[in-house]
């Protein structure tokens, strides 16, 4: 199957910023209707632009999409919490809608931003006005595996960041594609990019040697309030097969989308079938 990885030129150039309790914070915004905040992964150089580029023009006539750069990621500052950065994240983000005025919102996140979603939105209280949920491969349990390592690995060189694009894409194409790589691998290096990022290697030597990876999956999806579609590739290299069944099983409205053929990034890869299967679950009404 031919795969043209050109992104649609319409829609790569709309970016805005904002200042966030001081936090210079960029975002993309398009299309008019109701509101879909969209969080990008946390792979190095990863950014909203690179994460939703083939989505955002099937999803655009039908909502008002806003997808901001994490803390430390694409455009926006590049801050990092050492005493803390998932919570730091967390709280930029959850000041980012409000600031934003957004008091009623679809929510969709990949890998991080799906894993960082699930767990604000099992918050009591959620600090999101989150109508619906979509989690694209990201939540439940996260093996510490030799694709993960290639991830955390990353040296900033166009060789490394293909072994990167091999972990996150089930197609060769990907990380096969010259131009691809080298798109990908001038966005990690930007200035503050790849130190953002590499911080979390840094340990004090007074702290035990633990990994954020490989550890029990504690957080707690029964709080969930919203509806959830979980999407997931049966072919993700970054995941056990079954992961996703396991993780819904202890949520009280959950629905799943597998594709048999899908990696870890269907938004993507295939985002046809990916906006098919998030435009049927956030626009049934029933």
């Amino acid at each position: 199957m031919s795969i043209d990885i050109v992104p649609p030129v319409a829609h790569r150039h709309i970016s805005r910023f904002i200042n966030v309790d001081g936090i210079r914070t960029h975002y993309i915004e398009v299309g008019e209707g109701p509101n879909l905040v969209m969080l990008h992964g946390g792979e190095f150089g990863a950014n909203a632009e690179l994460c939703w580029e083939y989505l955002i023009p099937l999803l655009a006539p039908h909502f008002r999409i806003v997808a901001p750069d994490w803390l430390g990621f694409g455009q926006t500052a590049k801050v990092y919490d050492f005493e803390n950065r998932r919570a730091r994240m967390c709280w930029h983000m959850a000041r980012f809608v409000e600031v934003m005025a957004i008091d009623k919102a679809h929510f969709v996140g990949n890998s991080m931003g799906g894993t960082l979603l699930l767990q604000m939105a099992a918050e009591k209280p959620c600090r999101l006005p989150i109508d619906r949920l979509i989690s694209i491969s990201g939540g439940g349990f996260l093996p510490d595996n030799a694709h993960r390592q290639s991830l955390l690995d990353y040296d900033g060189t166009e060789e490394s960041m293909a072994r990167v694009l091999e972990a996150i894409f089930d197609n060769p194409v990907w990380y096969s594609d010259p131009a691809y790589i080298k798109r990908r691998h001038e966005i990690s290096i930007a200035p503050g990019a790849w130190e953002s990022v590499a911080a979390a290697r840094f340990r004090s030597p007074s702290d035990p040697l633990r990994s954020e990876f490989g550890n029990a999956d504690t957080t707690p999806y029964g709080n969930i309030g919203a509806p959830v579609l979980v999407i997931a590739g049966a072919r993700d290299k970054l995941r056990l097969p079954g992961y996703a069944n396991d993780m819904i099983r202890h949520m009280p409205n959950p629905k799943l989308a597998l594709f048999e053929d899908g990696g870890h990034c269907p938004n993507i890869e295939q985002p046809e079938e990916t906006a098919a299967v998030m435009l049927k679950f956030l626009l049934d009404q029933a």
